[in-house]
């Protein structure tokens, strides 16, 4: 990742026309589109810009989200759920064009991806899914389990859904460019501020107070993701942090960097502690995936990772570990991303695993939306608060991982 300005300790304004509370994808997107829009816009990260899962994150552009089209439509509607469907390959164009138009060296490489089948069973759906897609002018492929080797260097999989548009990308050089743009187009990026609580006024302005002071705002977007706390507690209510983990190899002999997957794509599997990786530029194989839902290291995940990584791509043999990483990802009941405005102040985030693709994009259609334009299709879905005493500490999660752990081992064992 290249090396970022310190934009910590600047003068923070009393007023803005809008305050950006998180400094990932989303708030640095959002901000640039308010000012471009002609808002004096503030944003607000409490540690380094992209310091959450904006650096930390797996690199995968996919598009959809944790459900299928097919499942989306037998829950929403046709209409809305392709729609939202939409808007993650609409995301992903506007990611493609912000890297060519702003030549942002990303590594952007547009080589789709594979969702693979841990079980027999969990096949079952692709063709239905082929179709669906196709209705939304999506190409997809079941590729049969006979055939998987033309696109997967292992045997350890059932069958798999090859989707084209998406890809992988450098997650680091993205978001430096990102926040280039952004401070281009005239957005105050500050550093190492930390909001402490967001109040509305009579006057339907809204105070934020910080450790360094407070700002008089007119519009508010929260764009915290998984690190949302105390100071928007109808976000956090409604928000799940889990950790995903990563690591990655040392660069691999070319060989064997395109026997593990010969067309590029990127993939991930239909397990729920699912495993997820890609081939980067350089030719390190980036792993990563649902570990533990109890509290944990990167340096335990990282040997669990290494042992899965040997039991997927055994090629890769002794080939060194040279970084690993971790952090919070957001979930939702739903286990889908969300868009809204609660007691008047915007949100968007909660990307289930989708965020490379969706948060830039659509922190800059909420940007819009506050500035008076349509709101995104993902706003119209009801964004359900956790049905369980909950205040941020997600207390329930080891037995909710207990059971997910146990699914797949029973749909390993069934062949289901």
């Amino acid at each position: 990742m290249p090396e970022l300005p310190d934009r910590s300790g600047r003068q923070l304004p009393d007023t803005a026309d809008a305050v950006v509370v998180g400094g990932g994808y989303t708030g640095v997107a959002a901000a640039r589109k308010l000012a471009l829009q002609g808002a004096r816009t503030v944003l607000l990260e409490a540690h380094e810009l992209g310091w959450g899962a904006s650096s930390r994150n797996g690199g995968i552009v996919h598009a959809g989200y944790k459900w299928g089209l097919s499942t989306l439509v037998r829950r929403h509607g046709r209409d809305l759920a392709h729609a939202l469907f939409r808007e993650t390959t609409e995301g992903i164009e506007f990611l493609a064009g912000l890297v060519r138009e702003n030549e942002i060296d990303a590594e952007f490489r547009r080589t789709g991806h594979l969702e693979v089948a841990w079980a027999p069973g969990h096949a079952e759906g692709f063709e239905e899914e082929v179709v669906a897609l196709a209705e939304v002018g999506v190409a997809a492929r079941v590729v049969p389990r006979g055939e998987l080797a033309a696109e997967l260097g292992t045997p350890l999989y059932h069958g798999a859904l090859a989707i084209d548009g998406g890809g992988a990308l450098h997650p680091g050089k993205w978001f430096a460019g990102l926040a280039r743009l952004a401070e281009r187009a005239g957005a105050e990026l500050h550093e190492g501020t930390r909001v402490r609580a967001i109040r509305r006024e009579a006057d339907g302005r809204f105070v934020v107070e910080t450790e360094r002071g407070a700002l008089l705002a007119r519009d508010v977007l929260v764009a915290t993701n998984g690190y949302t706390d105390g100071a928007a507690p109808s976000m956090r209510r409604r928000i799940v942090p889990i950790g995903s983990y990563i690591i990655a190899t040392e660069p691999l002999p070319e060989d064997v960097a395109a026997s593990i997957t010969p067309t590029g794509r990127s993939v991930f599997d239909t397990k729920n502690f699912l495993n997820y990786w890609h081939v980067s530029a350089d030719r390190r194989l980036i792993f990563g995936g649902r570990v533990s839902f109890l509290p944990t290291t990167v340096a335990r995940t990282a040997r669990i990772l290494h042992r899965r990584m040997h039991e997927v791509h055994p090629q890769v043999g002794d080939a060194r570990v040279e970084y690993a990483w971790g952090g919070k990802v957001a979930l939702t009941f739903d286990r889908m991303p969300h868009v809204a405005r609660l007691g008047g102040v915007a949100f968007a985030g909660a990307y289930c695993g989708s965020g490379v693709a969706l948060s830039a994009y659509l922190g800059t259609r909420v940007a819009e939306w506050m500035g008076g334009g349509e709101e995104p299709a993902i706003a119209r879905l009801r964004f359900p608060i956790v049905p369980a005493p909950y205040e941020g500490r997600p207390w329930f999660l080891p037995v909710i991982g207990e059971w997910y752990r146990f699914r797949d081992r029973m749909a390993a064992r069934r062949g289901e």
